[in-house]
């Protein structure tokens, strides 16, 4: 049954706050936006997001951020919005000091959109989303973390995981460094992996066991009062094994690659059973992870049919072709609805 949403029609001054190299150009024909590649764009969701405010009647100004908080504050003194609708994933390059830029925003008294600075910080945080969520008894696959200032020290696999292992980067989102070599089945392939992600992003790593089964993407909004968005699953048509596949840096953002292999995303066929576990489970990491706003949280179910959370990501993409607005849209919630929700 669709759901209905009042879009609140009071004209809001809206500040879109963007990373400075993701402003979307000004002047796009209509040609360019036919294309199919257009949606893979860079900046998509920014351009989806502002066009869509535009269109609702909202006056926004947008301000590009890097590592200078001066000209979100001028912007702010300016515009004066009634809200800032948050699109950054980073600050100064890093993604851990998001977080800051929000905390900034509460001590100027500054109404946001999406997650409160510690459900950032937490779900950020892979290592700890997982303590927090293994301390409840939320299902999520073993795990052992390695720092990248002790790469020397990048000998031993814990005994009490069980390979295969996936090996990515502990704070990175949108699965950057994770293609098919992520999945490793020996110690040694554990290490070189390990050392690899070190060397080329200068981070801290995390390996997990690898749940080979069906892949779920849920969206969950709200603060007390939560709403899960219908549950969509993961397919790869045209692939042996899907099930032992994974969602990789390129099965994401190759457009060719994707039809390759024929993934797809779609409303999750699954018993009613199945999907009350999940929404429940869901449910629970997006208290225990104290998030805010809107998630998608990321699973895994294996094929005893018991559910893993893999992740929970907050503010998650919301350009109208991502899962997010997907679900939104099986929920009633076209993506005007769906932007007037993530402002009210």
């Amino acid at each position: 049954m669709s759901q209905k949403v009042k879009i609140n029609k009071k004209k809001k001054r809206i500040l879109v706050l963007v990373h400075s190299d993701l402003i979307p150009p000004e002047n796009i024909s209509k040609e360019d936006k036919q294309k199919e590649e257009f949606e893979f764009k860079p900046w998509i969701t920014e351009f989806n997001v502002i066009s869509t405010l535009n269109e609702l009647g909202h006056e926004t100004k947008v301000v590009g951020v890097y590592s200078d908080l001066l000209p979100l504050r001028e912007a702010i003194d300016e515009f004066r919005p009634h809200i800032v609708f948050n699109l950054l994933e980073e600050f100064d390059g890093k993604v851990l000091l998001d977080q800051n830029v929000v905390s900034y925003l509460e001590l100027l008294k500054v109404k946001y959109t999406g997650s409160n600075p510690r459900g950032l910080m937490i779900a950020r945080d892979k290592a700890l989303a997982k303590k927090l969520l293994s301390y409840h008894r939320i299902k999520t696959p073993g795990f052992q973390v390695f720092t990248s200032r002790s790469k020397a020290k990048v000998t031993k696999i814990s005994k009490k995981l069980k390979f295969p292992l996936i090996v990515k980067c502990l704070y990175q989102d949108a699965s950057l460094g994770i293609s098919s070599a992520s999945i490793v089945k020996t110690p040694e392939k554990a290490i070189e992996r390990i050392i690899y992600l070190m060397d080329k992003y200068d981070e801290d790593v995390i390996i997990e066991e690898f749940i080979e089964g069906r892949e779920f993407f849920v969206g969950v909004m709200g603060t007390k009062r939560l709403k899960v968005l219908p549950i969509l699953e993961l397919s790869f048509n045209n692939i042996e094994n899907p099930l032992a596949q994974l969602y990789s840096e390129k099965a994401k953002w190759s457009m060719k690659y994707r039809q390759e292999k024929g993934i797809e995303t779609g409303r999750a066929l699954i018993s009613k059973e199945l999907e009350d576990k999940i929404i429940k489970i869901c449910k629970r990491a997006y208290k225990v992870l104290e998030l805010t706003g809107y998630a998608r949280v990321d699973l895994r179910v294996c094929p005893a049919g018991e559910p893993y959370i893999i992740e929970a990501n907050p503010n998650p993409n919301v350009a109208t072709k991502d899962e997010f607005a997907m679900a939104a849209k099986l929920a009633g919630l076209d993506y005007k609805k769906l932007i007037s929700e993530i402002i009210k």
